[in-house]
């Protein structure tokens, strides 16, 4: 029972390192993917390699919005949470092993790019949704959950703000504001409630 926490720590921890690591190498020069790519693909990984033990989360917005259509129970959302924070804080630590540089970001709130970031993952979550509830064929759920990531980032940071639209990596990348912890919560939720409406019979 408990290996579906640990899953979801380790799948956090790689999500956030290896972003962190790219954000960290592009801002140095050119890189072989855009951070999105790199991002989407390693979801896409963790879905066909953890999916079957923990659901593959590795968000906490995804997590409370998966939370909200019931599709997990009070107990185990907490501790998802729990350890996919604790998976962004290890991912923290060896990047600074690595001495890989964390970026400084100042935040101030803008409601459109607040707005953006909820839009991004409400979109993200839309296409999670769709594994949830069986519309998307098994052996394609990767490549839905993967390419659902890579399209709401897109739309967010078109839209003007970064596209993280994980409130864990939002930590790990120093990103802690209301725009990068709150509006991917709200948009996960407005993206799965929507997707429950549309799906139920």
């Amino acid at each position: 029972m408990y290996k579906k926490y640990i899953v979801e720590g380790v799948g956090t921890f790689a999500l956030a390192f290896i972003v962190l690591a790219a954000v960290s190498a592009a801002a140095l020069g050119p890189i072989p993917l855009p951070v999105s790519v790199i991002a989407a693909l390693t979801l896409g990984l963790f879905v066909y390699t953890i999916g079957s033990i923990s659901g593959c989360h590795l968000n906490p917005a995804v997590t409370i919005g998966l939370l909200t259509i019931k599709k997990i129970n009070n107990q185990d959302a907490l501790l998802y949470v729990l350890a996919q924070m604790i998976g962004a804080v290890a991912a923290i630590v060896l990047t600074q092993f690595f001495v890989i540089t964390i970026p400084v970001n100042e935040l101030v709130f803008d409601i459109r790019a607040f707005s953006a970031e909820a839009l991004g993952t409400a979109f993200f979550a839309f296409g999670i949704a769709s594994v949830v509830y069986g519309n998307a064929k098994e052996q394609m759920s990767g490549i839905v959950v993967g390419s659902s990531l890579l399209f709401g980032i897109l739309i967010a940071s078109f839209s003007g703000a970064f596209g993280i639209l994980n409130p864990a990596v939002a930590f790990a990348v120093n990103a802690v504001s209301v725009i990068y912890i709150f509006a991917p919560i709200l948009g996960s939720v407005v993206g799965f409630q929507a997707y429950k409406f549309l799906a139920d019979k």
